[in-house]
């Protein structure tokens, strides 16, 4: 089967993206063949700021319902695929949009959020963040939001957290958690990178391992090919096994630079937390529409159809579902009317 053909007929989920959304976003992604992806929709915001970000999302599902359909359970993922459409996970990179209301979880939850990341680079009411300082481990509040996000079907994420804290989910979640978007530090060393070991600790734990694209952690930065990607997922692979290994691209597709000086700021104002220089995805892979371009690569680097079937979103379907469980139907929002009614007419 040619690359075409395997990128065409498999399950492409993408772990992670925070793009500048709009219609051309999503337009790459129906271009790219993306099945669903886990959407950014809260950073550094707190409880409002974050609900707004979820109403300007239902909007985003109502005007674009022709490409684009909201998730709540794998089912919804799989009636993407049949329709054509995209489906949108929506997902946090902190948990400071709960603030210190572990009951917000479920209001989430039920809004259609299906990822949460325990922490963002620095220091929350739950642990701590890969730039803080000192890492003091998942807090005792920490350990009872783990609790609730197994109860509930939140994937726990750890791609911004901290060692110690890390640990510390990982030893307390009753269910598998990820780094949804990494690059291993034997490929270049970066405090966002995970160790050899940190690799095989989450997998060893039933956990998963996305692979990211981002320039800045890739070992030749901007000057990266899709190959250079293809070669650390590879080196992942050889150390998790390509049944806990997918894609978690991190692309940032629309987004000016003054998004990237608010995310790598401490709470998004605060000291500066690192400088990525030039952002410039690998060659092969600009854009979210390239993603037929990584198939391709797969294929050119000798990977078995089972593989790249794999680790394109295969291992992510089998991992969310184990999360969120079963679910015998979805549970879309009231405008979810509406947007049948705009397909089917």
């Amino acid at each position: 089967m040619s690359a075409k053909e395997i990128h065409t007929n498999a399950a492409v989920f993408d772990g992670l993206i925070i793009a500048n959304w709009s219609r051309p976003v999503f337009e790459a992604m129906h271009a790219g063949g993306l099945t669903a992806a886990n959407c950014t929709c809260s950073v550094w915001e707190g409880f409002e700021a974050t609900m707004a970000n979820i109403a300007t999302w239902q909007q985003l599902f109502a005007d674009n319902a022709d490409l684009i359909r909201p998730v709540h359970c794998l089912a919804d993922i799989e009636r993407a695929m049949a329709e054509g459409r995209v489906g949108i996970v929506l997902g946090f990179q902190n948990l400071s949009a709960i603030e210190d209301r572990i009951e917000r979880l479920s209001l989430f939850k039920q809004l259609g959020v299906g990822v949460m990341q325990m922490a963002y680079n620095t220091q929350n009411f739950v642990g701590s963040g890969c730039y803080e300082s000192r890492d003091g481990g998942l807090s005792d509040f920490g350990h009872d939001v783990v609790a609730e996000m197994n109860r509930l079907g939140i994937l726990c994420d750890l791609s911004h957290v901290g060692d110690k804290t890390s640990t510390d989910v990982i030893h307390t979640s009753r269910q598998p958690v990820a780094y949804s978007h990494c690059l291993p530090a034997g490929l270049k060393k970066h405090p966002r990178n995970k160790t050899d070991e940190q690799l095989r600790f989450i997998v060893d734990y039933g956990g998963f391992v996305g692979v990211t694209l981002f320039p800045p952690f890739l070992k030749h930065g901007p000057d990266s090919t899709v190959d250079d990607y293809i070669e650390a997922i590879d080196y992942v692979i050889d150390i998790c096994g390509e049944q806990n290994v997918g894609i978690g691209t991190d692309f940032t597709e629309g987004q000016p630079p003054e998004f990237f000086d608010w995310i790598t700021r401490d709470k998004g104002n605060g000291r500066k937390l690192t400088e990525f220089g030039a952002i410039r995805n690998p060659e092969g892979l600009r854009t979210i529409a390239d993603f037929p371009n990584l198939s391709a690569a797969m294929v050119r680097a000798g990977w078995s159809e089972s593989r790249i079937e794999r680790v394109l979103g295969g291992n992510w379907l089998r991992v969310l579902g184990e999360v969120w469980g079963d679910s015998p139907q979805s549970h879309e929002p009231t405008f979810a009317s509406t947007t049948a009614e705009t397909i089917t007419g």
